[in-house]
């Protein structure tokens, strides 16, 4: 391994301790934690970009993490960083996404007391909401890369910053590929100069940003990218922005799973006594604020789960 990887005898270790392993290090029985999670497994029905798709090809949160993974341990394994960790981090990231996408997390950012940031509510998701207000008890490393892996932040690992890296990379090229196969965008609408830098394919595109970051990496104690290269990432980003992600007919419903999320928030802090017995024991045992608890509940919903509750508390049935 490189003199740079995070190893997993020198981990700073778990807040609780546990026995080690006879045949898993550390980060790997952290991955498998998070594999085996309730959290991890509603991804699946959680939105990625477009909500609630009508087509099996599109996106979703789980899909956006298993394809975060597969760069980021590529990028590791190239680099000889710890690929158990890279994995790990990737797959815990997006483990504290709300419903409806970003769409969920503004709507919970409004009433949640302090804000409603994901990455955060990852780390929450894993120190406290799984096992029934036990946590999975991960090492920090693996928290400090799930905590850090948005644009602002800074993991102290190599291995977060790869991920801090993939999750941008794979965005950006499933989005396009979803937006295409949406009708929003073509191929030839994205700036011809982008194109030439990066490529004119999603394959291409990832090829290069992925070669770029391990060629610019290589030997050094930090992840970079070449500025040519990570400039046209953030054009192309910013690209998505002004076609996709603010376009109305692809995120025309949002302002609808807003005021469904706001409305849902809204009955729960009426009606406390109709939460899962989970979330009342983080209330009446751990002194949890029923308002944190609102939003730790809320924002564990599938989208599914989400507008069923929302159809059963205030749409009405028709007599039978």
């Amino acid at each position: 391994m490189s003199p740079y990887a995070a190893h997993s005898r020198e981990s700073l270790g778990r807040d609780r301790y546990e026995e080690p392993c006879d045949i898993r290090t550390v980060y790997q029985r952290d991955r498998d934690r998070i594999l085996h999670s309730k959290s991890f497994r509603r991804l699946k029905q959680k939105t990625q970009v477009f909500l609630a798709p009508q087509g099996d090809h599109y996106r979703t949160r789980l899909t956006h993490t298993l394809e975060v993974s597969q760069i980021a341990r590529t990028i590791a394994k190239a680099l000889q960083l710890n690929e158990d960790l890279t994995e790990a981090i990737a797959l815990g990231h997006d483990l504290g996404h709300t419903p409806f996408g970003h769409a969920g997390e503004r709507a919970l950012s409004k009433v949640c007391d302090g804000g409603f940031y994901h990455n955060l509510q990852s780390v929450r998701v894993v120190e406290v909401l799984e096992k029934d207000g036990k946590g999975l008890n991960l090492t920090k490393e693996v928290r400090d890369g799930i905590k850090n892996h948005r644009s602002s932040c800074k993991p102290v690992t190599l291995e977060g910053n790869v991920v801090r890296y993939a999750d941008k990379i794979a965005y950006i090229n499933h989005d396009i590929d979803d937006a295409i196969r949406g009708g929003i965008i073509h191929e030839e609408d994205i700036p011809r100069k982008l194109r030439d830098i990066l490529g004119h394919s999603s394959k291409q595109r990832l090829n290069c940003l992925i070669h770029d970051i391990v060629r610019n990496s290589d030997g050094k104690a930090k992840i970079c990218m070449s500025d040519e290269i990570q400039k046209a990432m953030y054009g192309l980003r910013e690209y998505m922005f002004e076609s996709v992600y603010r376009n109305p007919v692809a995120k025309g419903q949002e302002g609808k799973a807003e005021a469904l999320v706001i409305s849902l928030f809204e009955y729960y802090m009426a009606h406390l006594d109709e939460l899962p017995s989970e979330y009342s024991y983080l209330m009446n045992e751990l002194g949890e604020s029923p308002n944190r608890v609102v939003c730790d509940y809320i924002s564990g919903m599938s989208d599914h789960y989400a507008v069923n509750r929302y159809e059963e508390l205030f749409v009405p049935m028709f007599w039978k």
